[in-house]
C-alpha cells in the first residue's frame, strides 16, 4: 500500500487554506454588512437632523411673521424637502420596505398621505376664496381714491357696498363646498385607480381626489389622519433597521403641515382640536411642539371673531375693513382732515395686505400643488415596490 506519510502535511495545508479563505470571506461579508449598516444609520441620522433644523428655523420667527403668507410658503417648502428626502430613503431601501413589519408601516403612511389630497384641494379653494375678497378690496380702493378727485357721498356709498359685500363673503359658510369653487371640480391631476376607487374605510369622508363635497369636513379628515398614529415600538425599530423612525417622523410632519394649512387658510368645517403629542426622544419634536402650541394660542385669541383662518393677512383685512367700515358709516361731508387721515391710513394698510395677497397667493398655490404631486408620486412608487402584498389588494 502506498505510504500516507507525504499526504498528511498537504492535506493539513489544504484544510488550513480553506479555513483561512472561509474566515476571510466571512470578514469581507461582515465588513460589507457593517458598511451598509453604517451608511444607512448615517442617512437616517442626517434625515432626522435636517427635519429638526428646518422646523427649528420655522419655530424661531416672531409673532408678527408666524402664519403669514411668507411663513406658510417656508413651511410648505420645508415639507416638500423633507418628503423628497424621505422618498429617497424608501427608494434606497426597497428590499427592506417590502418586508414586514416595515411594509405595514409604509402602507399606513401612504393611506394617511392620500387623505391629504382633499386638504390640498380644500386649501386651493380657500386661496381662491381670498382672491375673491381681493376683488371687493379693489372696488374699495377705486371708490376711495383720494389722489384722483375730491370724494363725494356717492363714492362713500359705493365703498360701503363693497365693504358689506366683502364682509358677507368672509362669513364662514358651513356648506361652502357647494359654492362655485367646488363645483369646478378642480383636482391637481390625480388619476383614479381601481385600487383607490374600490377601497373604502368607514368613519370619514372619502373624496380623496376631486374637490371636496358638501359633507366633507376638514376637522374629521384631520382626525382620521391622526387616528392610531403612535411611535414605533422598540421591536419594530430593531426589526426594520431603524427605518420605522423616519416613517413615523414623516407621518407626524404630514399631520402637522396639514393641520397648519387648515388652521391658516379658509377651509370647510375647520377644526383644530386633534390629538398631537410627540415623544421628546425625537429631536424635531421640540420645534414642532412649540409651533403647535403657538398656533393653538393664536387660535384661542382669534377664533371667536375669525372663522376664516389664522393667516396673518386675513386677520389684518378683518381689522382694517372693520375700522374702515366704521369710518365710512360715520362720515360727514365735507370731510374733516382728521376723518380723511383715518380713512387714508386704513386704505394704506389694506393696500399693503392686498399687495401681499397679490405677490404671495400664486406661489402659495403652486406649493400646495407641489405637495399634492409629491404625495402622489411617492405613493405610486411605493405601492409598486410594495408589490402584490395583501396591503395593496385590500
Amino acid at each position: 500500500m502506498p505510504s500516507t506519510d507525504n499526504q498528511g502535511p498537504s492535506s493539513s495545508f489544504s484544510s488550513f487554506g480553506r479555513s483561512l479563505f472561509g474566515v476571510r470571506q466571512e470578514q469581507v461579508h461582515s465588513v460589507e454588512a457593517n458598511h451598509e449598516s453604517d451608511s444607512c444609520n448615517l442617512e437616517l441620522g442626517s434625515f432626522q437632523k435636517r427635519v429638526t433644523d428646518r422646523f427649528h428655523d420655522l419655530s424661531g420667527v416672531g409673532d408678527d411673521e408666524l402664519l403669514s403668507i411668507d411663513w406658510m410658503q417656508k413651511l410648505l417648502n420645508a415639507f416638500i424637502c423633507c418628503h423628497e428626502e424621505f422618498r429617497a430613503i424608501l427608494l434606497n431601501n426597497q428590499e427592506q420596505v417590502s418586508k414586514p413589519p416595515l411594509d405595514r408601516l409604509v402602507y399606513e403612511f401612504f393611506e394617511r398621505s392620500v387623505k391629504a389630497l382633499d386638504i390640498c384641494n380644500a386649501s386651493r379653494d380657500g386661496i381662491e376664496k381670498i382672491r375673491m375678497w381681493q376683488k371687493h378690496l379693489e372696488i374699495v380702493f377705486c371708490a376711495l381714491d383720494f389722489n384722483k378727485r375730491a370724494l363725494t357721498e356717492g363714492q362713500f356709498r359705493r365703498a360701503r357696498k363693497a365693504l358689506m359685500d366683502l364682509a358677507l363673503a368672509m362669513l364662514d359658510e358651513k356648506d361652502s363646498a357647494g359654492s362655485v369653487f367646488s363645483h369646478r371640480n378642480r383636482s391637481f391631476g390625480r388619476h383614479n385607480s381601481s385600487k383607490d376607487k374600490d377601497h373604502h374605510s368607514p368613519g370619514h369622508s372619502r373624496s380623496h381626489s376631486w374637490s371636496v363635497s358638501r359633507s366633507w369636513s376638514a376637522a374629521k379628515q384631520l382626525q382620521s389622519i391622526a387616528s392610531n398614529l403612535v411611535p414605533p415600538r422598540a421591536a419594530e425599530v430593531a426589526a426594520t433597521s431603524r427605518l420605522a423612525i423616519p416613517v413615523y417622523t414623516m407621518n407626524c410632519i404630514l399631520l402637522f403641515v396639514l393641520w397648519t394649512l387648515v388652521a391658516a387658510i379658509p377651509c370647510q368645517d375647520r377644526g383644530l382640536n386633534i390629538h398631537f403629542s410627540v415623544p421628546r426622544q425625537y429631536s424635531w419634536s421640540t420645534p414642532v411642539t412649540l409651533l403647535h402650541e403657538r398656533i393653538m394660542e393664536e387660535s384661542k385669541k382669534r377664533e371667536r371673531r375669525n372663522s376664516n383662518g389664522l393667516l396673518k393677512e386675513i386677520y389684518q383685512v378683518e381689522i382694517s375693513t372693520r375700522h374702515l367700515t366704521d369710518m365710512v358709516d360715520s362720515a360727514q361731508f365735507p370731510l374733516t382732515e382728521e376723518h380723511k387721515m383715518e380713512v387714508e391710513q386704513d386704505l394704506k394698510e389694506l393696500r399693503h395686505v392686498s399687495e401681499a395677497f397679490r405677490n404671495g397667493l400664486d406661489t402659495l398655490e403652486r406649493q400646495v400643488r407641489e405637495v399634492f404631486r409629491k404625495i402622489m408620486t411617492c405613493r405610486t412608487e411605493g405601492l409598486e415596490y410594495l408589490g402584490s402584498s395583501s396591503y395593496t389588494e385590500q
